[in-house]
């Protein structure tokens, strides 16, 4: 399998509109639309976000990036956004040991960037060309001011006005997602070599926002563009990703210098709700003779659960069985537990609300597709490593051990790190 890196570059100074990377448009900050188009896409291996803000950090982590900080010599007005992939890509190959095959540009200020264009520009380099990018069909014609002869024709003959049917097609540059095979990046260091394959973009889609003007009118087009968008699905409930909550109060990286697998830290979290069967156990059943169920549960969990209410966690049991099972695991990890539950995500949003916990501060592990509702309730679904593949695909997070094999224990040692293991 090829390795495809998303690069997307956001500085924190803007002259044209302070602080445009992080400006609210729909329901999220322009950084935040990058990245979780950016992690819908089906292509893409990771996406890292190169900037040299501490706001802008926070925003990425959130929303589900990996974070590398942009060294200040390539951080200027005049510093190249390739310069900042190259950075970004080498930081990334140097942190996971891997290289980079096919590595893209992604441009947040184009606020409509669509999971689709990024996954085409990556086929198109993946199926055989060098570079990609996305174009819109342009049917105006172009003037430039000459200061000798007054306004003249760029794309066209202003003595000859042919009908639009009459002339070339042209198309537009959206500035939204570029992709190159990243041998020739390194050598050429541009965005363009080699044979260059250009991918249509929907051009109702297509705006930049380089001043105030633009910012308003993007401002104005959400409602009708995103719609229903799920982040990652494709359609319904957007609450999986935290709303904007002022990131450029963040003054340091020290919290976001290193994300490797994106994982949570206790930081991000004030509870943790489990599945039970196959998350907490293998999902196999033993039953006797008389009916009776039995199922086996790891001791490390338990340790793990422990740990997790030491350090001041909230910890819930939600299973849609009805089973003594159930409860007596609860009893015995001393956590409350709500089971026999058809629609365990109202559960668990009426929970939330009762403890007055924010879900987007809520990790849920759970392993089969009626866990999903409650993954798209909350800020950090979590899958087990032994999860149905639509699960795991729908996580934001996947357990190195599968359910009822240490999977507990694993998630809480990504919470309490030393706290744990030195328990």
């Amino acid at each position: 399998m090829s390795t495809v890196l998303a690069v997307i570059p956001a500085r924190g100074g803007s002259k044209g509109v302070p602080g445009k990377n992080l400006a609210p448009v729909g329901d999220a900050p322009l950084i935040t639309r990058a990245v979780r188009e950016c992690r819908a896409a089906r292509l893409l291996t990771s996406v890292v976000v190169s900037t040299d803000d501490p706001g802008i950090a926070a925003a990425a982590h959130a929303a589900g990036a990996e974070v590398v900080e942009r060294p200040q010599e390539i951080s200027s007005d005049t510093a190249t956004s390739e310069a900042a992939v190259l950075h970004a890509m080498g930081v990334y190959e140097e942190r996971h040991r891997v290289t980079v095959d096919v590595v893209l540009l992604i441009q947040c200020t184009s606020p409509f960037i669509s999971r689709e264009e990024i996954d085409g520009v990556t086929a198109a380099v993946l199926d055989g060309a060098d570079t990609a990018l996305t174009v819109a069909p342009f049917h105006g014609y172009v003037w430039r001011e000459a200061s000798a002869t007054g306004g003249q024709g760029v794309n066209h003959d202003k003595a000859y006005r042919p009908r639009r049917q009459d002339r070339p097609q042209d198309l537009l540059e959206t500035g939204a997602a570029y992709a190159m095979r990243s041998a020739g990046f390194r050598t050429e260091r541009h965005r363009f070599f080699g044979r260059t394959e250009l991918v249509r973009a929907d051009p109702a889609r297509v705006l930049e926002i380089d001043d105030p003007h633009d910012l308003a009118r993007a401002r104005a087009l959400a409602p009708l563009l995103d719609g229903g968008r799920n982040p990652i699905a494709g359609g319904g409930d957007s609450d999986r990703f935290p709303r904007f909550r002022g990131f450029q109060d963040v003054r340091s990286f020290s919290d976001f210098n290193d994300f490797g697998d994106y994982l949570p830290t206790r930081a991000d979290i004030d509870a943790v709700v489990l599945d039970f069967d196959g998350t907490q156990t293998d999902d196999r059943v033993l039953v006797d003779s008389e009916g009776r169920e039995f199922v086996a549960v790891h001791r490390g969990d338990g340790l793990g659960v422990a740990a997790l209410r030491r350090a001041g966690l909230a910890v819930l049991i939600l299973s849609t069985e009805e089973n003594p099972v159930v409860a007596a695991r609860a009893r015995k990890l001393r956590v409350p537990v709500l089971h026999g539950i058809d629609r365990k995500d109202l559960a668990l949003k009426q929970w939330c609300e009762e403890a007055g916990i924010a879900p987007e501060r809520v990790l849920y592990a759970g392993n089969d597709v009626n866990d999903l509702p409650c993954f798209h309730l909350v800020g950090w679904p979590v899958a087990v490593a032994s999860a149905h593949d639509v699960v795991r695909s729908a996580a934001r997070a996947v357990t190195s051990a599968p359910g009822g094999a240490g999977a507990i224990r694993e998630i809480a040692s990504w919470l309490l790190g030393k706290e744990l293991n030195a328990s």
